[in-house]
């Protein structure tokens, strides 16, 4: 297989994965808490970790790691696994998937915004038009959520940007990292020190005896939202020789989770969530892919 179509057959996998983990949210807190869920996802991505910085060498890298990295990855593991799924399983609980899931893709315009306050990087002004679009579409998705199960949780769309920040977070303490250890051994210790975190937690809400369907649930979403499809999108973007497809896949993954959140959910997909989660999506592309262009026209 050339390695464009590798790159292409592990991007799809991923996204893919990531279609269906919207669905699997609900499924799994229909049997088990947010904080037992969290638990099992991440014991399940970590071993996944384990399994594949043993599988390719890079557990090496651990021995040359200075005591500030350990720190870095110390922070990161409070933020992600920890933070933000804890908040992410939680507006789930709160919120139809419907809703939930597209409101949690605002990250890169959350992002943006962290990066002009805190790192001093202004947006550019052709970028607000695609932000406000995004911003239009969560308002379509909201009000359109009384349709779904007749009331709206405003305490739910909270929790749901509060996703979005936390994963944006996560991607500024992690920028620069990549130079200094591989993505296998980053996600390895990113998720060892939130498992570590979340073992703590058990001191003071002591986990009950789960059913098989919660355990297999669980592990569902640690092999197929944190595990599978972080090393695969990994792999296919340090493979192809056309990154931006790769991404653009990802714009993908929001729509066919629709089709399993309505198939397998059973939840009525309303015209208000594929208008905005429209919005959102093309929002971020204009973004992405047109609004810098159009800043460099206006410079040249």
């Amino acid at each position: 297989m050339k390695t464009s179509a590798r790159s292409v057959v592990l991007g799809g996998v991923a996204v893919l994965s990531w279609s269906t983990v919207a669905t699997a949210f609900k499924v799994a807190l229909r049997n088990m808490t947010v904080f037992e869920m969290l638990i099992v996802a991440c014991a399940t991505a970590l071993l996944i970790f384990t399994l594949w910085i043993f599988a390719t060498g890079s557990w090496r890298e651990l021995r040359s790691l200075t005591p500030t990295l350990w720190g870095r990855f110390a922070v990161l593991g409070l933020v992600a696994p920890v933070a933000y799924y804890f908040v992410l399983f939680t507006a789930y609980d709160y919120l139809p998937a419907q809703m939930a899931q597209p409101i949690n893709y605002l990250w890169p315009i959350v992002l943006a915004v962290l990066l002009a306050v805190f790192a001093h990087r202004p947006i550019p002004r052709s970028k607000y038009l695609g932000m406000f679009v995004s911003l239009l579409g969560v308002a379509l998705i909201s009000l359109g959520g009384s349709a779904i199960n007749g009331s709206v949780s405003v305490f739910g769309i909270v929790l749901a940007f509060g996703s979005a920040f936390l994963w944006a977070l996560y991607w500024i303490l992690n920028d620069g990292l990549k130079d200094k250890v591989s993505e296998g051994t980053s996600l390895f210790l990113t998720f060892l020190f939130g498992m570590v975190y979340l073992l703590i937690g058990t001191l003071f809400s002591p986990l009950q005896p789960m059913s098989t369907e919660a355990l297999l649930s669980g592990a569902y979403i640690g092999a197929f939202e944190m595990g599978v499809p972080f090393i695969c999108f990994g792999l296919a973007i340090r493979h192809t020789d056309n990154p931006a497809l790769i991404n653009q896949m990802c714009y993908l993954a929001p729509f066919l989770s629709l089709f399993f959140i309505s198939i397998v959910l059973g939840e009525r997909i309303v015209p208000t969530t594929y208008g905005g989660l429209c919005l959102i999506v093309g929002g971020l592309v204009y973004n992405q892919y047109f609004a810098g262009r159009k800043t460099a026209k206006s410079l040249n």
